[in-house]
């Protein structure tokens, strides 16, 4: 039987989804890959690399068992994190994460030299590792976890980047699908250990059965091909860990604050993401939970749904608790509370619309930079997936009709795709 694998390294899960030339979805897996170790400081949010490796080879091998070895394999996974590897290809250092801010220290010497770079992102960590003496001293090249695991499920040595990979770690010329060296020299970044980019997505290699190997895809770029169908009229929201609004685009246009343009095929994806997003729900479901001392998430639900049916006024939540990309300092709010209102159902509706309305900010920011509206919203991710009363509220957030997507693992899905188009 002839598919194509896609293999998604996330934040907290590893998925794989295999698909018939028709684009079906013929198997799939989801695990915990349960990678997260202690770091030495508060700002440390850091993951073993080899876990997360060894997790996907032992279930590659699984799936290969049983429908055969695919036609090609494509990677996507978390952006911004960053790992070092030595001259043999084998990781030195942990896996620093998107949510890690060891490299908030930096930012603003990095700004002060043109350079666009936020919490989170691969460079600023690495220049702060720099700064500290904590690079490995056996360290010579940089990677993302999924390219990572790329390059050792073909033999190689050395990391090779999609623009999009490259771009979300920062400092990244977007036009010329490059990092910015001069700058990046010139605010003392060693660039020595900044890996090649491709010009696009490519095969990077061969598995030891012969099957082509495609550079990894940014997750948030392989959500967007394996969710949304019409991608020039649907604006893809997903909430999972984090929450995230994407709006694609085939021409370059100039962001600022916490939109980014990000590289997509030939074109562009414009991206607004929350630092806390979906957090922000389960952190609710833990505040409730010390209370009733059991899992709340469909107590929350029945709660929000019987207060909207009172007609009741929500509390009104900003839920950028762990702050922005821009303004990491920045915390979250509760206002508009009354004898009235003063109830849990207020309070579950206001963290979900303080959830998506800070997502529809960055929408409404992004119909300023193209002239462009969508018609549709695609809703993604977990958050988004299995709460009907999310999907509710974002219709009328958003003023749109709300679709969820035919693939349940919608980043795997389009590394797969993308492994499809390069290959097939």
């Amino acid at each position: 039987m002839k598919y194509y694998l896609g293999i998604d390294t996330g934040t907290t899960s590893i998925s794989m989804a295999a698909l018939s030339e028709s684009r079906e979805l013929i198997a799939s897996r989801t695990f915990n890959h349960n990678a997260f170790i202690t770091g030495d400081s508060p700002s440390n949010r850091l993951q073993d690399p080899e876990r997360i490796k060894s997790n996907v080879f032992y279930f590659l091998d699984s799936l290969t068992s049983e429908l055969g070895q695919p036609s090609a394999i494509g990677f996507t996974g978390q952006m911004h994190g960053i790992l070092y590897v030595n001259a043999s290809g084998e990781a030195v250092s942990p896996l620093y994460t998107w949510q890690d801010t060891t490299g908030d220290d930096s930012l603003a010497l990095l700004r002060e030299h043109g350079l666009s770079v936020s919490s989170g992102y691969g460079l600023a960590t690495h220049f702060s590792l720099q700064r500290a003496g904590k690079i490995p001293s056996e360290a010579v090249r940089l990677s993302t976890i999924s390219d990572y695991i790329a390059m050792s499920l073909c033999g190689k040595t050395e990391p090779v980047l999609s623009p999009d990979m490259a771009a979300s770690w920062g400092c990244f010329d977007l036009e010329r699908r490059e990092f910015m060296r001069g700058k990046l020299e010139e605010a003392g970044v060693d660039v020595s250990y900044l890996p090649e980019v491709l010009r696009g997505y490519e095969v990077i290699g061969e598995t030891k059965a012969g099957v082509p190997v495609v550079c990894s895809i940014g997750d948030n770029q392989a959500s967007l091909k394996g969710a949304v169908k019409d991608e020039a009229n649907s604006l893809l929201v997903n909430v999972g860990t984090g929450s995230q609004v994407s709006f694609a685009t085939g021409e370059y246009v100039s962001v600022s604050g916490d939109v980014e343009l990000r590289p997509y095929g030939e074109g562009y994806v414009l991206a607004g993401s929350a630092l806390c997003g979906g957090r922000a729900y389960a952190m609710l479901e833990r505040f409730y939970r010390e209370v009733a001392g059991r899992e709340c998430y469909g107590l929350m639900a029945s709660q929000a749904e019987e207060f909207l049916r009172g007609g009741g006024v929500a509390w009104e939540v900003d839920t950028r608790f762990a702050g922005t990309r821009s303004d990491p300092t920045k915390r979250g709010s509760v206002r508009g509370i009354s004898e009235e209102n003063f109830c849990p159902g207020a309070f579950t509706v206001g963290v979900i619309r303080g959830i998506l309305g800070e997502l529809y900010w960055f929408y409404e920011t992004m119909k300023g930079l193209t002239g462009r509206e969508a018609r549709v919203v695609v809703g993604s991710g977990n958050g988004m997936r299995k709460n009907p009363l999310m999907q509710r509220i974002a219709g009328e957030v958003f003023g749109m009709e709300v679709e969820i997507p035919e693939f349940t693992e919608e980043a795997a899905c389009g590394a797969g795709l993308c492994a499809m188009g390069v290959v097939g």
